[in-house]
């Protein structure tokens, strides 16, 4: 961590900042998000149903919204934005902690989701901006950050809950409330430098502008490209626990092993995501490094695969050896695998953006990869119960392993072909 820390003292006030300011907004969030479900189901002793409205809204107006908010990004400047989602997730969280109406409720879960659109898109335009042609480097270190706040805020959270859960909202909402003014006071504020001139930005509308991006027929093939990558890595929330508890049980051993899981994607990145980055820039076209990564996370669901050809132990240690070691394993490699891609394909939408409406484009890469995460998650629930009805434990995985291969193979086609490499200089339609 060290040496983490002295390549960003490397970078600009703002970089450094902007790398700060994620791990304190993951640290928020984390803390809070994991355990509200327990809180409206138990404390508010509301229908599972009504969860999952209130959880659904959350992820609906922050998905849906990217889009908006990178928009309104370009348009009006990162920083903004990025103090605008800030406020908005400080009122969301402490209202979360404090009504109980289920109007309120979904407000303050609407809000903290809007507030996630707003300042996503910003961030890391702004990074991609100042860190100039080191961007792969940064986003290397950014996701460190990123991933040091996902970390830390379950435990953070886990201690303050076993308090009340509503004293995690109000320390949450006050992390927002104290980064807000930080940025408000620190962050240099930095428009998007766009090579369009205010004249043809005032002509172009919105809806012209996004017509243009959806004209970016590269961008749109790599973003459908990388949606795999996104359904993949999420496995380490759903088809990862579930197999853990469908092995081992529910008892303190399955809840363990759960936590390993996620330690172990969480610190290898913290460990090793400067030093793969750093491999594979010397290595490895960008293009080559997107398709690289995506393989490693299809062969991460091979122990898995392994492991249902071995009978399953009633008891002992080899039942907690098959029910923890595969899963873990798959969980690593996932991590290698989003090590060696996120930098460069952080970097790689830059590029296919022609460095033009950068925060849009990352606010409809985002939504894109939203909607394949939602039914990527539906078609892994729905493998998993028919591999438990058929009695083929193998098919998710086998499922699994083949998307990741076959996103690879499909952006290592685009990388053939020239299509990753090539940005477009204007993505607005032509006049006719």
């Amino acid at each position: 961590m060290k040496g983490t820390l002295t390549q960003v003292r490397t970078y600009e006030r703002s970089v450094q900042l902007l790398m700060a300011n994620q791990f304190t907004i993951n640290l928020g969030f984390y803390m809070l998000m994991p355990y509200l479900a327990a809180h409206l189901s138990g404390t508010l002793g509301l229908a599972g149903w009504v969860v999952g409205l209130v959880l659904g809204v959350r992820n609906f107006s922050q998905q849906g919204m990217f889009l908006v908010g990178g928009t309104l990004a370009d348009r009006f400047g990162y920083k903004p934005l990025i103090v605008a989602g800030c406020v908005l997730r400080t009122v969301g969280f402490a209202a979360l902690g404090l009504v109980d109406s289920l109007a309120a409720l979904i407000a303050a879960s609407a809000a903290t989701g809007l507030a996630g659109a707003l300042f996503n898109p910003a961030v890391r335009a702004y990074l991609a901006a100042d860190a100039g042609e080191r961007r792969v480097e940064a986003f290397a270190l950014f996701n460190v950050f990123y991933q040091a706040g996902i970390l830390l805020g379950p435990l953070v959270g886990m201690v303050l809950t076993g308090v009340d859960f509503r004293i995690t909202c109000l320390v949450a909402a006050g992390i927002f409330a104290v980064l807000s003014v930080v940025q408000i006071r620190a962050l240099p504020t930095r428009r998007a430098e766009d090579p369009v001139s205010k004249a043809d930005k005032d002509r172009d509308g919105v809806l012209t502008q996004w017509r243009g991006i959806l004209a970016n027929r590269p961008f749109l093939l790599f973003s459908g490209a990388m949606i795999g990558s996104y359904v993949l890595s999420f496995q380490v929330y759903l088809a990862l626990p579930l197999e853990v508890r469908r092995v081992g049980g529910d008892g303190e051993f399955g809840t363990a092993a759960v936590a390993a899981l996620f330690a172990v994607s969480g610190l290898s990145t913290i460990v090793g995501q400067t030093r793969v980055t750093a491999w594979c820039k010397a290595r490895y076209e960008p293009g080559q490094a997107l398709a690289g990564g995506l393989a490693a996370m299809g062969l991460a669901f091979v122990p898995l695969l392994l492991a249902t050809a071995l009978p399953v132990p009633e008891s002992g240690a080899g039942l907690w050896l098959l029910a923890a070691v595969p899963p873990t394993l798959a969980a690593l490699l996932l991590a290698v695998g989003t090590m060696i891609a996120y930098p460069f394909e952080m970097d790689t939408i830059v590029r296919l953006s022609g460095d033009r409406l950068v925060a849009t484009h990352y606010g409809l890469y985002n939504t894109i990869c939203g909607i394949g995460i939602t039914f990527g998650n539906l078609l892994t629930g729905v493998a998993l119960d028919a591999a438990r009805e058929a009695g083929m434990p193998a098919l998710p995985w086998i499922s699994l392993c083949l998307l990741g291969f076959a996103c690879a193979a499909a952006l290592y086609g685009l990388y053939r072909t020239g299509r990753l490499a090539t940005p477009l200089a204007d993505p607005r339609p032509v006049a006719a």
